[in-house]
């Protein structure tokens, strides 16, 4: 089914962007709320306050701390944000999914400040909301994605490098996964468009990622750590905005199906998103024949520190059952036109981890 409305996000990125978000901004409304995490909004607010001209920032909220819809419907009862004219999102993607949903519930212009580069959810109309407990819940479709992405390079380079780490785990999905699901799909405009996208999404990471971390160990940032952060935050965002609406969904699926299952263990949730993500990539490509890729992003993990084993996640062989009957039960468990087994992809995540114990 094609999409009659097809909304896409501007983006700035530089160390600057904060004091060119007023042009952005002033044609939104005069007044903003600042809602972000603790950190993020230690670390970027004030600069951000401080730049902008002709917008006056109201006040600056906590999030919530996870993206659920109680923390939702706290944000939409608080009177500073339901009295500023736009949403200043600022942090990582839990802060931005969280926005969506309230933006989308009040009706106001959201804009992404992201202080990290873990995900593309800052570029993103699809929120992934989790229950209180940390497991996944399901997926909210705001009708547009926030209308512009400022990416401050500096902040991102100063940030912990676990984030960056996570990130490039996470991007590396979505050339494997979209591929895979458009497979065997007729491709009308958006499907194209979504596939040819695809091709910006795992290279630059193959290329630049060792570097780009290096960037952020110096906390310096680097011609490869903006490389790195647009594939993560934008390119990524991109295709995923293009494959996955609430009239179809094309945008994930085996390596997001072995996040979602290890969310069920308390013990995974000292893990990032995209750290997770990064073993379920592995899984895919074994599952789906591609020995040769998966034998390059796995000497690329070694190089990186992203997992290629069950116990860097945090998990045991003992743990598969529940994992796997978890991963069958998601929204990304269905390629159209292609078999999908739980017990293949049990299989696919021991090779994987037998792989991985052995020495490079």
């Amino acid at each position: 089914m094609k999409r009659s409305f097809v909304a896409l996000p501007d983006y700035m990125i530089g160390a600057d962007v904060y004091h060119k978000a007023s042009a952005v901004l002033i044609k939104y409304g005069k007044t903003a709320v600042i809602i972000g995490g603790k950190t993020a909004m230690a670390v970027a607010a004030d600069e951000l306050t401080n730049a902008l001209d002709g917008v006056s920032v109201l006040g600056r909220v906590w999030f919530g701390g996870d993206s659920t819809y109680e923390n939702v419907e706290r944000l939409t009862a608080d009177e500073t944000v339901r009295k500023a004219d736009m949403i200043l999102a600022v942090g990582g993607g839990k802060c931005c999914d969280t926005c969506k949903v309230a933006a989308e519930r009040l009706g106001k212009p959201l804009f992404t400040f992201p202080t990290i580069s873990s995900n593309c959810a800052p570029c993103t109309a699809l929120a992934i909301m989790y229950n209180a407990d940390g497991s996944f819940k399901n997926n909210f479709y705001s009708s547009r994605p926030p209308v512009c992405v400022f990416i401050n390079d500096r902040i991102i380079a100063e940030a912990p490098l676990k984030y960056l780490q996570a990130g490039i785990g996470d991007a590396l999905s979505k050339e494997p996964e979209v591929t895979l699901a458009l497979r065997n799909v007729p491709l009308n405009q958006n499907l194209l468009v979504g596939k040819a996208l695809c091709a910006a999404c795992s290279e630059p990471l193959l290329r630049f990622g060792e570097e780009a971390m290096k960037s952020c160990e110096t906390k310096q940032t680097s011609e490869a750590l903006q490389e790195v952060a647009l594939c993560i935050v934008i390119s990524t965002g991109l295709v995923s905005n293009m494959t996955v609406c609430p009239e179809f969904y094309y945008n994930t699926n085996l390596a997001h199906c072995f996040y979602y299952g290890a969310t069920i263990f308390p013990a995974s949730h000292k893990y990032l998103h995209g750290f997770l993500v990064a073993y379920g990539v592995l899984v895919l490509l074994d599952y789906d024949g591609q020995t040769q890729l998966r034998d390059r992003v796995m000497a690329f993990y070694r190089k990186t520190g992203l997992p290629v084993t069950l116990a860097e996640v945090g998990l045991s062989e003992a743990d598969l059952p529940a994992l796997v009957e978890k991963a069958t039960k998601v929204p990304g468990w269905h390629v159209e036109g292609y078999d999908l087994s739980a017990e293949k992809f049990r299989r696919s995540v021991l090779t994987v981890d037998a792989l991985g114990r052995k020495k490079a």
